[in-house]
């Protein structure tokens, strides 16, 4: 019986070739890859196919009658084609041969470990990499030309993380391989290709992972548009549920502490702010800028129509409705209709249109709590109990 052989090929230098791989690659027929795989082995005297697709490399492959050799970049276990070829080679026997990542050469290259180091890729794809910076003491990054290393040090130097420590590596391998270190703010202004990895250092991680973080309201920036109080605030993140990849919707977002709150929660996620009020949106962007939280989307709008562009919302937050709760709703589980939903209402209207909603849209396990809170004041040498207004908090998931 023939057999395919996804073997990684390293860095692309054949000296990262390991010898099982090389004795294989000289005994099948045909090579596939990319072109820039194919290149590193011109002597080969067999028939070459320069695919990327998946798709057509399975095609490929069944066509083929002979053993034949798929070349992957670095190792078919770290970020490679080979999870999805997998599946489109059901029934052809397939044996894979590890490779050099450039995640172990580019850290033996530093003289540092890697078993401690968060791994994210932004290449070709969307990732929170400035919170999971943030949140990791060592984080190894893929690049890409939607995300290079250049533009990843100028938003961690927006973001308060310039100081981070930063390791670039480039063509690695090859001759003219390059290694650049330094701060976050020392790399910003530099040029590198748009397939570099990166290494970064933080020397004071956040423990927002942790749990539910604690946002204190001295800790916003706060003008006259109303806020959600602490109090409210904690507990409406808690019924929302929200989990630190999670995309989260806070519509009407006021001041932005309920956006902030989740944003911290989030690390790893998105969470998008949705405000109508000139005022209202400049205070977000001044609390996101001084919590250091690069994960919270600002939104001018009002929804529901400000909703359309957004992500698939895993949590959804209504702080504030001006009369479309029902468009936000049916916004929100028209993208997943097992969303979560928790909303806040300080007016008899407010909570008689959220109830409506619950029931309209049939949301589970509807729950409704009434909170009275007191804060203390100082007055002198006393200290005097402060009521607040009372608000319902109103939480329930779609049904999927």
């Amino acid at each position: 019986m023939t057999t395919c052989y996804l073997i990684g090929i390293g860095m692309g230098n054949p000296e990262t070739l390991t010898l099982g791989a090389s004795r294989r690659i000289e005994a099948c027929g045909l090579l596939i890859g990319a072109q820039r795989m194919l290149d590193a082995f011109p002597a080969h005297p067999g028939r070459k196919l320069a695919l990327i697709r998946a798709e057509e490399i399975a095609a490929a492959v069944r066509a083929y009658d002979g053993d034949c050799a798929v070349l992957l970049s670095g190792d078919p276990g770290f970020h490679s084609g080979a999870a999805k070829l997998y599946g489109l080679l059901d029934g052809v026997q397939v044996e894979t041969i590890p490779g050099i990542s450039s995640l172990n050469y580019f850290c033996a290259r530093l003289h540092t470990s890697w078993q401690d180091a968060r791994l994210v890729s932004v290449h070709g794809r969307t990732a929170n990499a400035v919170g999971e910076i943030q949140s990791n003491a060592k984080t190894f990054l893929l690049t890409g030309s939607n995300c290079t290393a250049a533009e990843l040090c100028a938003q961690l130097t927006e973001a308060g993380l310039g100081h981070v420590r930063v390791h670039v590596g480039e063509r690695l391998s090859y001759p003219d391989e390059r290694i650049v270190s330094g701060t976050a703010a020392e790399l910003a202004g530099e040029q590198f290709d748009t397939l570099a990895v990166m290494l970064t250092e933080n020397p004071a991680p956040t423990g927002w992972k942790q749990g539910a973080p604690c946002l204190w309201d001295r800790e916003l920036i706060r003008g006259k548009t109303p806020m959600t109080k602490e109090n409210i605030r904690l507990l409406a993140v808690a019924r929302l549920a929200v989990r630190p990849d999670s995309v989260v919707w806070d519509v009407g977002a006021g001041t932005g502490s309920v956006s902030a709150a989740c944003a911290m929660a989030a690390w790893q996620g998105q969470v998008w702010a949705v405000e109508k009020e000139p005022d209202a949106l400049d205070l977000i962007r001044q609390n996101r800028a001084a919590l250091g939280l690069p994960n919270l989307r600002v939104v001018e709008g009002e929804a529901p129509d400000a909703l359309a562009a957004l992500p698939r919302p895993d949590c959804v937050f209504i702080g504030g409705s001006s009369g479309s709760m029902d468009g936000i709703f049916r916004a929100a589980l028209e993208k997943n209709p097992a969303a979560r939903i928790c909303l806040t209402a300080v007016s008899l209207e407010s909570l008689t249109d959220g109830l409506d909603c619950m029931k309209k849209f049939d949301l589970a396990d509807v729950d409704v709590t009434q909170i009275s809170a007191a804060q203390s004041k100082t007055l002198g040498r006393y200290h005097m109990m402060m009521g607040q207004n009372p608000v319902w908090i109103l939480s329930g998931e779609g049904r999927a």
